[in-house]
This record gives C-alpha cells, structure tokens and sequence, in this order.
C-alpha cells in the first residue's frame, strides 16, 4: 500500500507500456506485449502446476520403484487446557488408543515439541509443549475425513482453539 491506497496498473495501449495510475509516466525501454506477457504466465502456470495444492505426486516422480504418491499430515495437538492442568501423558496415550490409531491404522509416529504462537485477539504470546503426530497414508477417498475427525475430537476433548494441521504430497515406500 502506498500513501493508504492499493496500487494500480493502468495500461497505456497507444504506447505499449504499463504504469502506475497517478505516477508521472515515461516510456519503457523494453515493451513487453500482451501475447508475451501471456505466454510467460502460461509457461509459468505450468512449471507451477505440478506442486498445486490438492494434486498428488504422479507415480512417475517417485525415484525409487517401490515407492508410491503419499499424502503427508503434520498434526500439532496443543496441551495446555484452559481452567486445568495440561493434558497428561496418561490422557494422551488413551487420546492415541481411542482416535489416532483407528484413523491411522496402517501407522503413525507421534513426538514432543516445545512451541509457541500468538493470540490474534490479544497479541500475546503463548508457549506450550506440543504432542507432534506425523502420519504419510496412502491416498483414499476417506483420508481427509479422517484427519478432521482426528482434529475435531481433540477440540472436543480438550477445548482448544485449534489444532495446527500441515499436509504435503510425498514419495513413500513402508
């Protein structure tokens, strides 16, 4: 933003260039026309395309043999409640045993963390010792069901605002 407003781009077609609306104008020494400026987009798009959000690993790019595409979930379980103690060892390993491992039956590896993140509201910052969970799984159609489930039951649980998720595509072999 500049002086409290958006920039925008005005474009010039009697002249072939591209300028700030309200800026003093001068000629560009390199032109570039609409037809270029679409073909670099595309080719672009393109180079971009293969790591696009919600496309899988096509077999093709795994490098050994016996790995397959594989969605990896990061899941970051908070454990201090409000009103109580943290969430124990005993809870979580009993959290483990009723939640995670029937949504993630074919395996999981779950660790402690020590984090931090700041309240939107307040601005304040909050530290906790986090119970990290990464789970690679195959991709099915009741995957993402199963990780909002795994979610949605910790919330409920232990009244949390949120739990952090991150999720990449990977090459894997088990």
């Amino acid at each position: 933003m500049v002086g409290g407003g958006l920039l925008r781009f005005a474009r010039n077609d009697s002249r072939n260039e591209l300028s700030l609306r309200g800026a003093k104008r001068r000629r560009n020494p390199h032109p570039v026309s609409l037809r270029h400026a679409a073909l670099f987009g595309s080719f672009f798009l393109l180079l971009t395309g293969c790591a696009m959000p919600g496309e899988t690993v096509p077999p093709s790019a795994c490098l050994l043999p016996t790995q397959k595409p594989m969605l990896v979930a990061e899941l970051f379980f908070g454990r201090n409640v409000p009103g109580r103690a943290p969430v124990s060892e005993a809870e979580w390993a009993d959290f483990v045993s009723r939640v995670i491992t029937p949504n993630f039956p074919d395996g999981f590896t779950v660790f402690d963390g020590a984090g931090q993140w700041r309240d939107p509201q307040s601005g304040a910052i909050a530290r906790e010792p986090p119970k990290i969970l990464l789970a690679a799984a195959y991709p099915r159609p009741d995957l993402k069901d199963r990780i909002a489930a795994t979610i949605e039951a910790y919330r409920a649980r232990y009244p949390q605002k949120s739990v952090g998720v991150l999720t990449r595509w990977e090459c894997g072999a088990f």
